[in-house]
């Protein structure tokens, strides 16, 4: 009870400077909140905003694929091995099904093309999907098709149906043609020749304005490859790569058991090319590797910005701790010393000192914990357009840390106590 009295006692003589204290305690604490919340989520958000800006991962048939990367050839060399379009849908049944956000079969091909006013030849057309409703072997359906996965590109006009004898036309092709939306292009090959209308001119910002999309199914029929593809492009949210996925990559049979079950169970890049694979036995998928390296590179800085700042925020909180409670101890060394004079021992008044300490550090981290989660949230939805998913290890590692920092702050002060000589102090009052 007499200590409980002290304690209250202390609060009510000295109420600006623990105020002082536990405001310095509760920014430090907001803070480390904010940014360590953001930092175990930034990964996903990251991940978010890349996959807007197409595939991360390319499924090819596996002859091309071991022929590209022996002899680096280019990618717009004529495929001499196909996929099954039926084989196709599997990627939607893999374990990271749910992850895989769209995804689309095309086939490409050399066409000779003609409008009402210009002629080309040998040109490049891509058929593919543009908005189809697949079925599942899970008995599901999804839609796959580039409407999505082109989501940058910018579109005059509508995209074609699949079903339908029409097509897309790039900027510099069609100003080339001298076609717009509306007109028809005859497309012609050795298999046959086929008119189509231009529903919508596009402009990518790269090479493929010069060509034009079309329906999977006309590209297959003009190139004679009906029911066959050369490429699969998939849009996943996968968690950025570590050392673990890395090392999988390189080869998944020399991981460990348990090593294997994390890499699996997680939505790693070659994890999920490995399962698509599992599922596509004469496919190679591989990873968009410049995407993997913007993302890491982009993540690792952000993350080392929000610990350094972490780590700034606990020295200044130190600092301003242990400045604010040496100037509360040197007014009540009167106090101390009276105390001791009366029989109480150093120990007696270092557990009074803690006990305040830990008053305010329990109040200030309630209190900056809660501002620290708002803070994770507005810079959530300033920077990433969502929230910020506060994970339940941010408060405890918060607690620790706000903890050793009172700790490092009072310890000086601790020492303090035990130099006090009560006569001499008394006497100098």
């Amino acid at each position: 009870m007499f200590f409980a009295r002290l304690l209250h006692r202390s609060f009510t003589r000295q109420l600006w400077r623990r105020s002082l204290v536990g405001l310095t305690v509760a920014l430090c604490a907001s803070i480390s909140v904010a940014m360590l919340g953001v930092v175990l989520d930034v990964g996903d958000k990251l991940n978010a905003e890349l996959t807007a800006y197409g595939s991360n991962i390319v499924v090819q048939p596996k002859a091309d694929a071991v022929v590209s990367s022996l002899y680096e050839t280019e990618e717009t060399t004529e495929a001499t091995a196909f996929i099954d379009e039926a084989e196709v849908p599997n990627i939607k049944t893999i374990f990271w099904a749910y992850n895989i956000v769209d995804f689309a079969a095309e086939l490409t091909g050399r066409v000779d093309v003609a409008s009402a006013s210009a002629q080309a030849q040998d040109l490049a057309i891509t058929g593919t999907w543009f908005d189809k409703e697949l079925n599942l072997s899970t008995g599901q359906t999804t839609t796959a098709g580039v409407t999505t996965l082109r989501s940058w590109w910018t579109l005059e006009g509508a995209w074609p149906a699949d079903d339908a004898d029409e097509a897309v036309v790039g900027s510099t092709l069609a100003q080339r043609l001298g076609v717009t939306t509306g007109d028809t292009l005859t497309l012609s090959t050795a298999s046959g020749e086929r008119a189509l209308t231009v529903t919508g001119v596009y402009t990518s910002g790269d090479d493929d304005d010069d060509s034009l999309y079309a329906p999977l199914a006309v590209v297959q029929e003009l190139t004679g490859h009906v029911g066959q593809v050369d490429e699969v492009e998939v849009k996943a949210l996968t968690t950025p790569e570590n050392d673990l996925s890395r090392k999988a990559a390189r080869n998944p049979n020399v991981l460990s058991a348990s090593e294997w079950e994390t890499w699996y169970c997680t939505a790693y890049a070659s994890s999920i090319t490995y399962q698509i694979e599992e599922v596509m036995p004469g496919a190679v998928a591989k990873q968009v590797r410049q995407v993997a390296a913007v993302e890491g590179k982009v993540l690792e800085k952000t993350q080392a910005l929000m610990i350094l700042m972490t780590a700034l925020s606990l020295v200044a909180a130190v600092l301003a701790v242990a400045s604010l409670t040496n100037a509360s101890l040197v007014e009540r060394t009167s106090e101390f010393a009276l105390l001791k004079a009366v029989g109480a021992s150093s120990a007696s008044i270092n557990r009074l000192i803690l006990a305040e300490t830990a008053v305010i550090g329990v109040i200030g981290t309630a209190v900056g914990a809660a501002a620290g989660s708002g803070i994770a949230q507005l810079i959530g939805r300033v920077v990433f357009g969502s929230s910020i998913t506060m994970r339940p290890m941010v408060y405890v590692l918060v607690s620790v840390l706000v903890a050793l920092v009172l700790v490092i702050a009072t310890a000086s002060s601790l020492r303090t106590i035990l130099r006090i000589q009560p006569a001499t102090a008394l006497h100098k009052r």
